[in-house]
């Protein structure tokens, strides 16, 4: 974790009271974004296949679950109560 130190003004310590920070231009931005994301290492189609079918499993299970202890809370509540 990186520390700033902080003068009696609230500013920077170290950075002359007078300067602003420069505004990066649309088309500066928008190089950088794309040089970030040239860096990133995109799934292929396989990979994607797989996350995406290992997410259905897990969704389909977790409704299986909660199903599950809705209808048994739900008879145990009737049980307890009257229906």
């Amino acid at each position: 974790m990186r520390t700033v130190a902080i003068d009696t003004r609230g500013e920077t310590a170290g950075k002359p009271s007078g300067e602003k920070k420069k505004r990066t231009s649309p088309a500066l931005f928008y190089r950088q974004v794309v040089g970030e994301l040239r860096k990133v290492i995109w799934p292929t189609r396989k990979d994607l296949v797989t996350y995406t079918t290992v997410v259905m499993v897990f969704v389909v299970i977790m409704v299986g679950i909660i199903y599950g202890l809705d209808a048994a809370f739900g008879w145990a509540v009737l049980q307890i109560f009257g229906g």
